[in-house]
């Protein structure tokens, strides 16, 4: 299949996305609905409003203008002739569609896909790959997904956590890979974030109950951080307390901590404790203080194998993306820095 026409069919499949998320009553949007219901019965995380918001912002993503500025640079090398080569996936369940990115970047650099699904995310992907087949038939045989051992691939993507990491490097370091650990979101905050500002943080601290990599697990604060108006943009997510897993994990959390004598702060539904490290538990959000913005530089190096993104609305001597968006990247944010577009389109039969 030429490059234009596996491009388009991306392009329309973000039209079904936006449907879906438009509450539209197409057949497109319709099949999008029903694999969003059998996902949400399978995984309590995947609630109806999380899966509308994932497949939302990925549909916004694939609109037409947006696809062609991500695709610009590699123009030359898509229109090139190539031996399509089997690409191994596994995906991650943490969020809605968490596969997407790569499921995209596999068929676009015209291989064939061999997908291990997530038990966590077994229907929205197979969905997606359906209203392809449907967009143009040409895409039947190219997709497989299932949630079956990989077998028969060329090269591998895959994500999981710190510890199935050195389980991936075993199996597959001999073929051409990509292999992903834990990361996580920090943000910068000044003190002087507008309400919009905070909002955004907001979100980027709750939306899928922070299991993304993206999601804020850290914020370093100026001196005196007074808390009040992130604990007001927080309060939009007080409902989250009403479900069942995360008020588990909530109620965990603060329990060790009391019982541990450790101080914490409560700013609505979610646990702010002062601690070093970047990663944080479910329901929990660390904290720390820094003189000047300037001066983190030293400290998000270090922490760069373990931050997939910086949220701040100041401005920083390094790359960072403003409140709100760390759960909308661009096609051009690749997961850990690392171009898997390029390293696709740089295999040999």
């Amino acid at each position: 299949m030429e490059a234009k026409r596996r491009i388009d069919s991306f392009k329309t499949l973000g039209e079904h996305l936006r449907d879906f998320g438009r509450g539209s009553a197409s057949p497109a949007a319709g099949r999008l609905t029903e694999a969003a219901e059998k996902a949400s019965a399978s995984n309590p995380w995947f609630t109806p409003a999380m899966i509308r918001n994932a497949l939302t912002n990925l549909g916004e993503a694939l609109e037409c203008r947006a696809v062609d500025e991500w695709l610009a640079p590699y123009c030359d090398k898509l229109a090139e002739a190539r031996q399509p080569q089997r690409i191994g996936l596994v995906m991650a369940g943490n969020i809605p569609a968490a596969g997407f990115h790569d499921f995209l970047c596999v068929l676009v650099a015209g291989h064939r896909l061999t997908g291990r699904l997530s038990s966590s995310d077994a229907f929205l992907l197979p969905a997606m790959a359906g209203l392809l087949e449907d967009i143009d038939p040409a895409w039947s045989g190219h997709i497989i997904l299932n949630g079956e051992k990989l077998s028969a691939f060329d090269a591998v993507i895959a994500t999981g956590s710190d510890n199935t990491s050195r389980y991936f490097d075993y199996y597959f370091g001999r073929y051409p890979h990509i292999i992903r650990k834990n990361r996580n979101g920090v943000a910068i905050l000044d003190g002087h974030e507008s309400p919009a500002d905070l909002d955004g943080v907001a979100d980027d601290i709750m939306l899928y109950f922070g299991l993304g990599c993206r999601n804020i697990s850290k914020i370093f604060l100026p001196p005196g951080y007074h808390f009040e108006g992130l604990a007001g943009a927080l309060s939009r997510y007080q409902d989250l307390l009403n479900h069942n897993k995360y008020r588990n994990n909530f109620d965990y959390q603060r329990s060790v901590l009391m019982v541990n004598g450790i101080s914490f702060l409560e700013p609505g539904p979610v646990i702010f404790r002062r601690e070093e490290s970047i990663a944080s538990p479910v329901a929990v959000v660390h904290y720390d203080y820094y003189s000047r913005p300037e001066d983190l530089g030293p400290e998000i190096t270090r922490h760069s194998d373990n931050i997939q993104c910086v949220v701040s609305a100041c401005p920083l001597p390094f790359p960072s993306v403003m409140p709100g968006t760390s759960q909308k990247p661009a096609l051009g944010d690749y997961a850990d820095g690392v171009d898997t577009l390029e390293f696709l389109l740089s295999l040999k039969g």
